[in-house]
């Protein structure tokens, strides 16, 4: 009888998967990891990814921008200017051209020293203007989505300049310089982009300035214009902040039913925005009043059915503010102070319709048993 042979020892598929090493993620995959998480407001763990890249390349331009992103979104403001000023030369590191970004968050943090916020800004154009000649020069008068997001930029920071010029709580907008310094910036923002929004309704808060409100009201039509007949989810629309500023503009000037109608495109988008609400409910209380005086209906609706509306959307702007603990107190004040106008005016609020409860969320863990990151 032969011997009988030894049986090899079959591994299982457990055993095969603990025994074989889990490849290494890439610094790519982890940032667009990073990028889908900050998408989703999940900052925290949004830079945990980004840490990850940067404990083996500290270097890593990307990263670094990624990382004080999150800081910023986490309240961590001093980090996130470390992290912003170590982009930019002579900082250890530092790409010898550094990433317009940076200088552009940099400005925005800049608040206590306008001159600071004001360099940073031009930095940032002179960069992204290099950039753009080189890019003009390479797709030989052709235009793509970058380039269009680098005017953008240009755009955003030279109207950045301007909203400094013309912010009273500097002592700027006093200097003799100010207006011919924002009329230069301007007509260099609307050269970069004859048709942008941002750089038009800075142009008619200008020309409001100058005490020039036809050309003022030119300017935000044609600033509406670009976007109005966009859909809601068009990525093509201006952010909310800037489209409430227009809100804004055009209250200032009278032009109400504008207005109102930009504020229920931000709300179809945003239902929680406390300023959207607050502003709805103002733009109503000066119909209200407007018809009051002249004893006619607007749109059809008498004073009492607009100051019923501003009431309703005060209320609501109250109750968000109140649960959000938004930081604007000025705003709650001027909202309680209208409601206590419109309660002696004998308006009362809408009685409230039990709505459907809030859906329960359930936490999602993204890390393993041993307490490590893990992609999915």
């Amino acid at each position: 009888m032969g011997r009988t042979k030894p049986k090899k020892k079959v591994l299982s598929k457990v055993q095969l998967e603990k025994s074989t090493p889990k490849e290494e993620p890439t610094p790519a995959a982890l940032l667009e990891k990073a990028q889908e998480l900050i998408v989703q407001c999940d900052y925290e763990l949004a830079s945990r990814f980004v840490r990850r890249i940067l404990e083996k390349d500290p270097s890593n331009v990307e990263a670094k921008e990624t990382l004080g992103v999150c800081l910023l979104e986490t309240g961590d403001v001093e980090e996130a200017k470390k992290v912003f000023q170590s982009l930019l030369p002579p900082s250890p590191g530092a790409p010898s051209v550094p990433p317009p970004s940076a200088h552009l968050y940099l400005a925005q943090l800049s608040e206590e020293d306008p001159r600071v916020a004001l360099e940073h800004y031009q930095c940032a154009v002179n960069i992204l203007t290099a950039q753009l000649k080189g890019k003009d020069r390479a797709m030989d008068g052709n235009t793509n989505d970058d380039e269009l997001e680098m005017k953008n930029n240009v755009v955003r920071a030279l109207v950045g300049q301007v909203e400094i010029w013309m912010d009273p709580s500097y002592d700027l907008c006093f200097e003799p310089e100010a207006e011919k310094t924002c009329e230069d910036l301007l007509n260099l923002a609307l050269q970069t982009d004859p048709n942008n929004a941002e750089a038009l309704q800075a142009l008619a808060s200008v020309r409001m300035s100058q005490q020039r409100p036809e050309e003022a009201k030119q300017c935000l039509e044609q600033a509406w214009s670009v976007w109005k007949d966009l859909d809601t989810d068009d990525p093509k629309l201006p952010p909310i902040p800037s489209r409430l500023i227009l809100v804004k503009l055009f209250i200032e000037l009278a032009l109400y039913t504008p207005a109102l109608l930009v504020l229920h495109g931000i709300m179809s988008t945003d239902d929680q925005d406390v300023e959207a609400w607050y502003l709805e409910g103002w733009c109503f209380y000066l119909m209200s009043e407007q018809a009051k005086e002249a004893g006619g209906n607007i749109d059809e609706l008498t004073w009492q059915e607009l100051a019923k509306d501003s009431r309703d959307c005060l209320e609501t702007c109250q109750v968000l503010h109140r649960n959000q603990d938004h930081p604007d107190k000025p705003i709650l004040e001027h909202v309680q102070e209208l409601i206590s106008g419109l309660e002696a005016q004998g308006i009362k609020p809408s009685p409230v319709e039990e709505g459907e409860e809030g859906e329960d969320w359930e936490e999602v863990d993204s890390e393993d048993e041993d307490g490590d990151i893990e992609m999915q």
